[in-house]
């Protein structure tokens, strides 16, 4: 698009990746010039067969899209939807002096100049023009100080495409072989999986421990606020007594020196220390500070994000490009917690004008980076401009808004003086009447000035764990004082496996093992999502048993491929590329082809005969002699023969003996009913995947001698019909079934056409000819009369079930923290969805409509906001008739 003021034949055309970041740029550039996008990557690798130049097909390398048997050359071409826009910059550059590529300023971004350049194939000077904010000042600056393209990072993202996609073009097709068809295998992708299930394996393993303790509320008997506080018995006799920590997975205590209390021992206990003095034996007091926390970097914003506003990883970042295209924050894809200065002089300026000059420190706090490898260098992710707007002053509504809110907060913060204040440890003792020395202990903390936690206060992914601006006030105590129980209760605990991953928690995993890029993390933890690996459950990442198989063959025989230090060691490969420390052939031919004795990845999917596709996809369970199975169709339990499909939203640590024996003692949802008085056939119900069903047994008929044995194509099918929503296995009749059998339902003739009625996929319905409408109930199906089909053709169609009351909602929640309307569940065509009357979102596997909350609810609609609207559909156009 011209710039504002230009003219529509500017000399110098500016490319960048989205219309959106194109418009905001044009609106600061002045006369001369053009700027336009590329609408993301203009090329890459094929993607499927149709994709391969011809010239190239017959090659033994070219399904790989990479050249295996010369240096790794990649095979590019022009993706099919980009060609018309490919054809639109040619055509511009045409008209310009000068080309501006102006692609985001990291490996993707630099890859995807090289490659506009590499296609337009220009004739002009071609100048790299690079930012991390899209300011006036920002942009003007970065066009007066172009730079050249830096093929280093051109070809540490070339070698990152060709890493993966060789990995998923040989790995994939082994998965398809041995477990199941259609699925995919990805370099950090397969690691993120595989760090999912084995937190679920700890969860299988694990061994519950009960412990009890006792809790005091204590009463210094003074006339003061606060004069009670409650403290949890820690010690007797000397020794310690047993808390959560002490014991193993396995559910035994990692010592023999502590004191285990059980039920009976904590309440005999609890009885001798009736009427006990107790008085306080020690008081500890230590100064407490916390410094704030540093300005965002990507994963910690993706982390906070999901804590905070219940974001997903890939919302998080949709949003944050929003806000980045238009101008609000800086570039939402670095390593870095650098400010600048001039962020700096902006953000003290902001925190002295809304906290006051006492809030903020005479000198700025200076943050450096803890990530290793850091590639980017850009500033930490904060609000754009050289004055700060507050969220107030953007005019941002809904996500943006609240996205904005938490990068201007935590930026703002940053430069805010510490919180200070004074924790205490106080320690009680007391003598039971048996003579038994028992000691209780209490904490305590308050916070004398809160710095920057008047701004800004982190979340957390254990909801137990104590905010950083909570206080607990203990009443005023020196050594010595006298006090009274007040209470003396007994309380029982039980150690809890360890928890499941969340997005966030995740995400800091895989940092914290150098695993992947930040930029990347919400893709992977979006792809495993979609591939059906992982499931939600309220927030917790849950495994399919489909992922236990995949991985348990990927550890069993690509066991390097899924090596934590093996994937994060390929990560310091591509930096030390960037850095011209190293170079991309040799890396890739050892990976490919192997080294010092090490098989590359060619040798390993070569031969595999020695993989046991039932072995790799069947677990023991526990105590029994049940094996879970992954099949073609979904997981199933196999004793001796006898199978039972395994729900598909159940969670493996939930599938213990105790479950496994329920779902085999189910009916199996095979009942034969009778036989159909007309035909003799015999009439069943079944449970299959998409729904309960009744059908008929054809009998097999031998062929008449002579003749040639009838295909199958040519046999007769059985006819087949769903159970109403009326219905159930355990109560459908032969009656019933008989009914279902008999649709579609032949009302009569209507202009000339054959009316019936059928029961659809999204409902009954009358269909005459092309056109349909809906019926208002199953029962209709039956009792619909030819008249009152006349009648209802008779009317316009209207959308959907226009007719029908619209049914009640079947659960009703909170408070939607963005649009502030009530969220309620509903029954849609497609399944349950929720919705606050603006935007829908539907529920998704391991959401259940009985146990889904207010959070979970939240995300799925700001998931569903940060897509944006549903593209609407062209309408089709037919090519003209030839003459």
């Amino acid at each position: 698009m011209p710039a504002k003021n230009g003219n529509a034949g500017g000399t110098r055309l500016v490319i960048v990746e989205s219309p959106s970041k194109a418009k905001t740029i044009a609106g600061y550039l002045g006369r001369g010039y053009v700027v336009e996008s590329s609408i993301g990557h203009i090329r890459d690798l094929p993607e499927k067969a149709d994709d391969i130049p011809e010239e190239y097909k017959s090659k033994s390398w070219a399904r790989l899209g990479v050249n295996v048997e010369h240096e790794f050359e990649p095979l590019y071409v022009v993706n099919p939807d980009k060609r018309a826009q490919v054809s639109k910059l040619k055509q511009l550059l045409k008209d310009a002096d000068e080309l501006y590529l102006a692609t985001d300023e990291d490996r993707e971004g630099e890859a995807i100049a090289w490659h506009l350049r590499e296609v337009l194939n220009p004739k002009v000077p071609v100048h790299r023009m690079v930012f991390h904010e899209i300011t006036p000042r920002a942009i003007q600056e970065a066009v007066a100080n172009p730079r050249a393209l830096n093929l280093r990072l051109v070809d540490a993202q070339e070698t990152r495409r060709i890493l993966d996609r060789l990995y998923g073009y040989e790995v994939s097709p082994v998965l398809w072989k041995k477990v199941k068809p259609r699925l995919s295998a990805g370099r950090v992708q397969s690691v993120a999986t595989r760090l999912v299930v084995e937190r679920e394996r700890e969860r299988l393993a694990f061994t519950s421990a009960s412990y009890w303790d006792l809790q005091g509320l204590f009463d210094t008997g003074r006339d003061e606020s606060p004069h009670e506080f409650t403290a949890t018995l820690t010690g007797v006799d000397g020794r310690r007594v047993a808390q959560g920590r002490d014991f193993a997975s396995n559910g035994r205590l990692k010592s023999a020196d502590v004191l285990h209390l059980d039920e009976q021992a904590a309440r005999a206990l609890a009885g001798r220390l009736a009427g006990t003095a107790y008085k306080v034996a020690s008081v500890e007091r230590k100064p407490y500070t916390r410094k704030p926390y540093a300005p965002f970097r990507t994963t910690t914003l993706q982390q906070e994000a999901s804590r905070k506003l219940g974001f997903s990883a890939k919302s998080t970042m949709q949003v944050a490009q929003r806000l980045y295209e238009n101008g609000f924050i800086t570039y939402m894809r670095t390593d870095s917690i650098t400010l600048s200065e001039t962020a700096v002089a902006a953000a003290r300026s902001q925190a002295i004008k809304l906290y006051g000059a006492a809030y903020v420190p005479d000198k700025p706090r200076v943050y450096t980076s803890k990530v290793k490898n850091a590639q980017e260098a850009h500033e930490a992710i904060r609000p754009s401009g050289e004055e700060f707007r507050t969220p107030g002053e953007t005019g941002l509504t809904g996500d943006m808004f609240r996205l904005y809110e938490l990068i201007w907060q935590r930026t703002v913060s940053s430069q805010m003086k510490d919180a200070v204040g004074e924790s205490i440890s106080v320690k009680v003792s007391g003598t039971s009447g048996s003579g038994e020395r028992v000691e209780f202990s209490a904490t305590g903390r308050t916070i004398t000035f809160h710095g920057f936690l008047k701004a800004y206060v982190e979340g957390a992914d254990d909801p137990s764990t104590d905010r950083d601006d909570s206080e607990k006030r203990l009443p005023n105590l020196a050594e010595g004082d006298r006090l009274t129980a007040a209470e003396l209760n007994v309380l029982a605990h039980a150690t809890k496996p360890p928890a499941r991953y969340t997005e966030a928690s995740l995400i800091k995993e895989l940092e914290d093992r150098e695993i992947g890029r930040p930029s990347t993390y919400a893709s992977i933890i979006g792809t495993i999502l979609d591939r059906g690996y992982v499931f939600k459950k309220g927030t917790a990442l849950v495994p399919s048993f489909l992922a236990f198989a995949v991985v348990n063959l990927l550890e069993q025989h690509f066991g390097h491929l899924v090596d934590y230090d093996f994937t994060a060691d390929m990560e310091k490969v591509l930096d030390d590329i960037a850095n011209d420390r190293a170079e991309r052939v040799p890396e890739l031919r050892r990976f490919y082809f192997g080294d010092d004795g090490d098989d590359g990845l060619k040798v390993l999917v070569t031969d595999l005969g020695e993989i046991d596709a039932k072995e790799i996809s069947s677990f023991p369970i526990r105590g029994t002699d049940i094996m879970i199975r992954v099949g073609r169709y979904g997981p199933y339990l196999d004793r001796e023969g006898a199978r039972v499909n395994v729900p598909e939203d159940l969670a493996p640590d939930e599938l213990t003996a105790e479950m496994a024996e329920e779902l085999f003692s189910r009916p199996s949802g095979d009942r034969q009913l009778g036989k159909d008085p007309v035909t003799g056939n015999v009439i069943v119900a079944k449970d299959g995947r998409y729904g309960p069903y009744v059908t008929e047994i054809l009998p097999e008929e031998p062929p008449a001698e002579g003749k040639k044995k009838t295909k199958k194509a040519d046999a007769p099918k059985a006819r087949i019909e769903s159970l109403l929503k009326s219905m159930s296995l355990e109560t459908v009749t032969l009656d019933d079934a008989l009914r279902l059998l008999s649709l579609p339902r032949t009302l009569g003739e209507l202009d000339g056409q054959e009316v019936t009625a059928q029961n659809g996929k999204f409902g009954p319905y009358l269909k005459k000819g092309t056109d349909s409408r809906s019926l208002a109930s199953e029962d209709q199906l039956f009792t619909v009369t030819l008249e009152q089909a006349r009648e209802l053709f008779a009317q316009p169609k209207t959308r959907g079930r226009g007719r029908a009351a619209a049914a009640p909602p079947l659960r009703e929640l909170g408070e939607d923290p963005v649009s502030k309307k009530p969220i309620v569940v509903k029954e849609g065509r497609f399944g349950p969805y929720v919705t606050d009357g603006e935007t829908n979102a539907s529920l998704r596997k391991g959401d259940e409509v009985e146990q889904i909350t207010t959070e979970r609810a939240a995300e799925l609609l700001a998931d569903r906001r940060a897509r944006g609207p549903a593209p609407k559909k062209r309408p089709t156009t037919r090519a003209k008739a030839k003459a």
